[in-house]
């Protein structure tokens, strides 16, 4: 097993043990909604397993009067593309298996996106599943503020990154927004 196949492992046994010990995580980073980045269409996710949950993420945005919109997974080696959404509309799973806005859904360009992850350092690096999805559509979108969302606990002094792993902005996690260094 490689080193980064490892540090995922290690930091998906992490992030569940964080889940189950702060069920209330979620919705206290909701209430620092107000401390991202200004930006009109905002990209959340659909949390799967661990992952930090959008849910009261998602609210506290609408309220804020932004738009929202999810990542679809169109074919699998390719970046996403992102289509408009509001919480309660219905989904569908996309090509990678993930809950999606249906394809009569506006497709949107976010000017913020929001993305989970497995661990994330100061300077804005970050630990994904490791299917690329969004480093190619990061890649894809420069303009688009780059935002992790997830535990604080997730925090590692230093990641390795490779030639193609993109830097995030900064990190909204329970304890508030933090811009990259």
């Amino acid at each position: 097993m490689s080193d980064k196949s490892q540090r995922r492992s290690d930091m998906r046994m992490l992030r569940k043990r964080l889940a189950g010990l702060d069920p209330e995580a979620a919705a206290r980073a909701a209430d620092h909604a107000d401390q991202l980045p200004k930006g009109e269409f905002v990209a959340l996710y659909r949390a799967m397993g661990s992952e930090l949950d959008t849910d009261a993420l998602a609210q506290a945005l609408s309220r804020q009067g932004r738009r929202l919109c999810l990542p679809v997974v169109i074919q699998r080696d390719a970046p996403m593309i992102f289509r408009a959404w509001s919480p309660g509309e219905p989904l569908e799973l996309d090509a990678a298996g993930c809950p999606a806005p249906l394809p009569l859904a506006q497709t949107v360009d976010p000017d913020l996106i929001l993305a989970p992850l497995l661990a994330f350092d100061d300077q804005g690096g970050r630990l994904g599943q490791g299917g690329g999805f969004y480093d190619r559509t990061f890649a894809e979108r420069p303009h688009a503020l780059r935002i992790g969302f997830a535990y604080a606990g997730q925090v590692v002094e230093r990641l390795i990154l490779d030639e193609h792993d993109i830097r995030l902005h900064g990190v909204l996690t329970e304890n508030g927004y933090t811009a990259s260094k």
